[in-house]
């Protein structure tokens, strides 16, 4: 299987790029796309369309290729993957439940291959301001497919406006829902992890009222309030999402503990002053345990890398593409570090790579277990047998 990794500001450049890398005999079947909601996603999909080209996509918070990140661009990973190594297969939630819409699109996919592999493009925040379920998400598709199922992939993102993200393919496009990819995963195999690095700290306490993705009360205490007090800062004078989100909520994320599995990393992304309540970026089951977190480490970068070196390493692996799905918080709390981050992985595999900034994060942890997690760098590399 060939890669190429392309970008542009506007479908003008996409056109352009998209020409220059076929000029030399190469034809993709596959576009794995992601997008500013400030562009024309449709007028993207369209020329990739007139070209045979399947699409598989997510809006985002900011683009990367190899040696090159932006934020309100367009980049898209190009595969020339046989056809019948692949399905593109996408499901709307609307009324259903999210259990319910993954659980069918499971079954499809085993319709398709008895052994299918996953790469999830799902939404994140829904234009009403629904927050999709990533745990129940991965856990349907486990429950049909079975434990051992390869699933990587990130939630759209929206530019940190939080005003709605999409997930699409060709002519089908959902803001609760997901685009998925699956692939036979005994045509090509998947190679990847998921690392978080922000360390945990102080004493386990418990979410004693929440609603939602709403945190209500700590310990029976007003959850704002406490998480103030540990941080020692004060709230902005206004309710902003952004400002709270960026100085405050990505530096310092809450682990919620999981029976035998790692702590599943949540970003406080604003708040409720009238309710003195936190306003997290998943929900949050009452009597949850958790603790808080340190700032990250400048060795984090350091760690993701060195962790792919040894994967690559111990299968004695080789990939033909790459795909990145970073928290968007990561980048905000790392800032240049996290594209040095995203080119490190790139260079390990040394292979065509693309990726999002996203608001939630699909990839198999460090203890090997597949998770839904947040503010984590989950990369998989992919390889035709």
């Amino acid at each position: 299987m060939q890669a190429k990794s392309i970008k542009g500001k506007s479908p003008e450049e996409i056109q352009r790029a998209l020409e220059q890398s076929m000029n030399e005999g190469f034809e993709p079947t596959l576009a794995i796309l992601f997008i500013s909601i400030k562009q024309d996603r449709k007028a993207v999909c369209e020329i990739l369309h007139q070209n045979e080209i399947d699409i598989i996509g997510a809006s985002s918070s900011g683009e990367f290729i190899d040696g090159y990140q932006d934020e309100g661009a367009i980049v898209i990973l190009l595969l020339d993957l046989n056809k019948a190594y692949y399905r593109i297969l996408f499901k709307d939630v609307g009324n259903m439940t999210v259990s319910d819409a993954a659980t069918q699109m499971a079954q499809a996919a085993l319709k398709h291959f008895s052994n299918p592999a996953f790469i999830l493009c799902s939404t994140g925040l829904s234009s009403t301001g629904k927050m999709m379920d990533g745990e129940t998400l991965i856990r349907s598709i486990e429950n049909i497919v079975g434990s051992h199922v390869n699933m990587f992939g990130g939630m759209a993102g929206d530019d940190m406006t939080f005003t709605g993200t999409y997930a699409f393919t060709y002519n089908q496009s959902t803001d609760y829902g997901m685009a998925v990819l699956i692939l036979n995963e005994d045509k090509v195999s998947l190679h990847g992890m998921a690392i978080s690095g922000w360390k945990p700290i102080g004493v386990t306490r418990t979410v004693t009222k929440s609603e939602d993705n709403l945190i209500y009360m700590i310990d029976d205490q007003p959850a704002l309030d406490m998480y103030m007090r540990y941080l020692g800062s004060v709230l902005p004078s206004a309710d902003n999402k952004l400002e709270f989100f960026e100085n405050l909520g990505n530096q310092y994320p809450i682990q919620i503990e999981r029976d035998d599995r790692e702590s599943l990393m949540c970003n406080p992304i604003g708040f409720d002053r009238e309710k003195n309540a936190l306003i997290c970026e998943i929900n949050i089951q009452q009597g949850s345990k958790f603790r808080f977190s340190t700032p990250p480490d400048f060795d984090i970068v350091e760690t993701v890398i060195n962790k792919a070196k040894e994967l690559k390493n111990a299968n004695q692996a080789d990939a033909d593409a790459v795909l990145i799905f970073s928290c968007a918080g990561r980048l905000a709390a790392l800032g240049p570090l996290a594209q040095q981050e995203n080119d490190g992985l790139a260079e390990v595999w040394n292979s065509p790579m693309a990726g999002f900034y996203s608001y939630g994060e699909f990839g198999r942890s460090v203890n090997g277990k597949h998770e839904f997690h947040s503010t984590t760098n989950s990369w998989v590399a992919l390889k035709e047998k």
